[in-house]
């Protein structure tokens, strides 16, 4: 089977994108892809202007994923792209993810997957109808570490789960949600822009989704307890939700964009009968396992003591700190394993059943804390 690059294209990411930046760098990393085009900006001219910078066919930026589209498919098989990334706000992913697929592409999407679950519901059998990959960016399952424990959970190491904690606090939006008119101008805070919720929807469902995926078991169902801070503030800023998993254990789920100072403190503790992993994505070539009666060990990447899943995840030699770039590339790679047709571990990305996963979770969060805080099934 050919070596060659894939090609891929972007739609969005363009100057002043960090996620752009995030993007493009793990589509190199691997030197798996190779990105040919794309409708990098709203502003066609700054589309043109970003495909020069990027030293690409000014012929093939284009002005709005419909001209991709048509212009890609009028290209023979083996030049046109690919997969294309979606990196654009929120309530854009569904239609502009509908479109890829639907005309053939591999779809590599930021997160949330869609606006709202039924959405999601629709990609998953459109994904399955036209037999493409579609990649979920949840970066943070890309770090060796936080696969080790995936691996160490699975084979027993912590025993029996019987308690789960995830959180993720972020203090971006403090200094934002006091000033009225301020925090009107942030599209995160926008319904129409960001979807059905803020905390739980941009960075909440990050710690779900950790939880199923280190532990390879579903949330059956949420208790959640949400706070706008202000009446006329129409999404959540901070909350939390009590869990249930499908096999009993209980645990749960702490979110925040106003927890002043904090900057990305995503973690994930999972404690079983015989001992316990714990992940702090700040600090991340660091896995703590706690064992019951024995001294508390620090696991890092790069050691022949690792799994191989997370040795395969591993591109430096141990010492040397790998952060979000390479989280993001490892998913990167995963993806392009997919679409070349070639094996790959389960867990190398995030799938559709993700999205879907995480807007049940969503949706679950906000009919929960509507209600008064009662038990809401997402399966």
């Amino acid at each position: 089977m050919s070596q060659r690059r894939i090609r891929l294209g972007l739609i969005g990411g363009g100057f002043n994108s960090f996620i752009g930046v995030v993007h493009r760098v793990a589509a190199y990393m691997f030197e798996d892809y190779e990105i040919v085009g794309g409708a990098f900006d709203a502003n066609y001219d700054e589309c043109k202007r970003f495909a020069e910078h990027l030293e690409l066919d000014v012929n093939r930026a284009y002005p709005d994923i419909d001209a991709l589209i048509a212009a890609e498919k009028a290209l023979p098989a083996d030049q046109r792209i690919e997969a294309v990334s979606v990196l654009t706000p929120n309530f854009l992913h569904y239609p502009m993810a509908k479109k890829l697929i639907e005309a053939g592409f591999h779809v590599i999407c930021e997160k949330p997957i869609t606006i709202t679950a039924a959405e999601a519901i629709e990609l998953e059998q459109l994904v399955e109808k036209h037999k493409v990959v579609f990649a979920l960016t949840h970066t943070y399952t890309g770090y060796p570490m936080a696969r080790q424990m995936k691996q160490m959970i699975a084979d027993g190491a912590i025993g029996k789960i019987q308690k789960v904690d995830a959180q993720y606090y972020q203090g971006w939006i403090n200094p934002i949600i006091h000033d009225k008119a301020q925090r009107s101008t942030v599209w995160r805070l926008d319904p129409k822009k960001s979807g059905q919720s803020s905390c739980f929807g941009d960075i909440g469902v990050h710690a779900f989704n950790m939880i199923e995926y280190t532990t390879g078991i579903e949330v059956e169902s949420v208790l959640a307890d949400l706070d706008t801070m202000y009446d006329d503030n129409p999404l959540d800023v901070d909350g939390t939700a009590l869990i249930r998993l499908k096999n009993g254990v209980k645990g749960l789920v702490r979110a925040s964009q106003i927890a002043t100072g904090e900057e990305n403190n995503i973690q994930i503790a999972v404690y079983g009968d015989k001992g316990g992993l714990k992940w702090v994505q700040e600090d991340p070539t660091y896995l703590t396992y706690f064992q019951e009666g024995k001294p508390v060990q620090i696991l890092k990447p790069g050691h022949p003591y690792n799994s191989e899943f997370a040795a395969e995840s591993t591109k430096i030699a141990p010492g040397h700190p790998e952060g979000l770039f390479d989280a993001m590339g490892n998913i990167y790679k995963g993806a392009g394993l997919a679409i070349r047709k070639k094996p790959f571990k389960n867990g190398a990305f995030p799938t559709v059943r993700d999205g879907v996963r995480g807007m049940k979770f969503i949706e679950g969060v906000l009919e929960s804390h509507k209600k008064g805080q009662v038990w809401v099934n997402i399966l």
